[in-house]
């Protein structure tokens, strides 16, 4: 890949994730003369607006998340590692990470950081293991297995009160994801399941969205949150705001209502949806550089995105922290292509862009078939108008011709009709996770290998060709 002119090598730019950050920020750079290694602990790109649809069997996890090589196929100047990166090294310049027991260490000239960020619990981890989050495809299936699950476990139940606990469903958070999942699991159990079971009526599910803020969709304003509030009740969601969860196991959750009450919900079927928490990368950043994070481990950046006293380092989308800007997809879009500009400006010796601004799309979320809440600038809509926009924005960003197809196919039986094309589920999907964690902290996987493999790796096809062509 790397092309020596005059003996010297080309600028090396790592990317870290293969979110909307790290995959904007590597496309900006398509045309720049450097040599780009995107690393990223999964071999695709999640677009994780729609994980809840995954979850609740709309679309298969292949449309939301298509092969991050195949999206980059075409551009010549960047290499695809799969690794987890493990540590950062600033002084050195390298890139340590890792799959299963293989290490990989990579220099840079600059570095782009977007590992995104993961579920946060509040200091509750143990809560994971009741009520997966909703950040991955394994969340996605996991859950998709445990929703549509407790319903063939309740069409087994011997008691009333063994049915009513796996019939009802608790989600925290009521934000957009949280309301999009209390919506559709509403609509999967009175739409989709309502005729399939003998001994249960699965219209009778109960789905609570609950939430310790006083309002729901709050950074979407008073009007429109009172507006989706009313909406999930006509769809049968109980909405329970000012309740603070203080406990999650198998069979139901606890929480402490405003007033002080406390009481339980038994349900077996959580879902969490509340609060984010950076990658532990920004705190080993803040670490070595003096930078500054805060509660939920994002680094408090330059205006211009770098890592203070290094700005060979860009942070950008959910580890950045600047001027309060949201978590939200076009912030890590905007701002990796904000750096990707920079750095090519900077090897141009062109003079560098001003500080980096956000310039708000506007916010959406769906609440049911035909129904959502949308506000863009000052302008704020509801119900199918709102709806129509949210497909049309959400198809727009889906990567591939082939991928946005599929997509609008399934969301036609979907909302169209009554079926959900990926009801498919197994056992390993609601388990597996679980069954890794109880294997604890020594069940480390390996690679196959024989002892020949331990030597340094050959030479690459591409190095081969290359050097056979300057001998010729």
């Amino acid at each position: 890949m790397s092309h020596d002119v005059a003996g010297k090598p080309r600028h090396r730019v790592v990317v870290i994730g293969s979110g909307f950050g790290g995959l904007f920020g590597t496309q900006a750079l398509k045309r720049a003369d450097v040599d780009i290694t995107l690393i990223a602990k999964t071999t695709h790109h999640l677009f994780q607006p729609l994980l809840y649809q995954v979850a609740t069997g709309i679309l298969s996890e292949g449309e939301i998340a298509p092969a991050t090589r195949e999206v980059l196929a075409r551009q010549k100047n960047v290499r695809v590692l799969l690794g987890n990166v493990t540590h950062i090294d600033l002084e050195a310049r390298t890139v340590t990470s890792k799959v299963l027991d293989r290490e990989t260490v990579t220099p840079y000239d600059s570095l782009l950081v977007a590992a995104g960020a993961g579920q946060s619990y509040f200091g509750n981890d143990q809560f994971a293991q009741f009520a997966p989050g909703m950040k991955s495809i394994d969340d996605a299936l996991e859950l998709r297995g445990r929703i549509f699950s407790s319903f063939e476990w309740a069409e087994l139940a011997s008691t009333p009160k063994e049915i009513d606990r796996l019939m009802t469903f608790v989600v925290v958070g009521a934000g957009p994801t949280g309301v999009e999942m209390a919506g559709q699991i509403a609509e999967l159990s009175r739409r989709t399941l309502r005729r399939d079971f003998r001994r249960i009526d699965t219209s009778r599910a109960r789905i609570i969205l609950l939430d310790a803020a006083p309002q729901v969709l709050p950074a979407f304003g008073d009007q429109l949150g009172t507006k989706a509030a009313k909406r999930l009740a006509e769809i049968g969601v109980e909405v329970q705001l000012g309740a603070m969860v203080t406990n999650v196991d198998a069979t139901g959750i606890d929480v402490v209502d405003s007033d002080g009450t406390k009481r339980r919900i038994e349900a077996v079927t959580k879902v969490w949806a509340a609060g984010v928490q950076a990658s532990e990368l920004g705190a080993q950043l803040a670490e070595q550089s003096g930078a500054t994070i805060d509660r939920a481990g994002r680094v408090l950046v330059n205006d211009d995105l770098t890592l203070p006293g290094h700005a060979e380092v860009f942070v950008v989308g959910d580890m950045a922290a600047l001027k309060g800007y949201p978590g939200v997809a076009q912030v890590a879009i905007q701002g990796a292509r904000y750096a990707a500009d920079r750095i090519t400006r900077r090897l141009s010796g062109t003079a560098p862009s001003g500080p980096f601004e956000y310039h708000d799309k506007g916010s959406m979320a769906t609440i049911s078939r035909f129904s959502a809440v949308a506000s863009i600038g000052k302008a704020h809509f509801t119900g199918f108008i709102a709806w129509m926009l949210w497909l049309a924005v959400h198809l727009v960003y889906i990567i591939g011709f082939k991928h946005r197809l599929t997509t609008l196919l399934h969301w036609s039986v979907s909302f169209l009709g009554r079926g959900r094309s990926e009801r498919t589920v197994t056992e390993q999907q609601v388990f597996a996770r679980t069954a890794i964690d109880q294997l604890g902290s020594g069940y480390a996987p390996t690679l196959p290998r024989v002892p020949a493999d331990n030597k340094q790796p050959s030479q690459s096809v591409a190095q081969a060709r290359e050097e056979a062509g300057r001998t010729l």
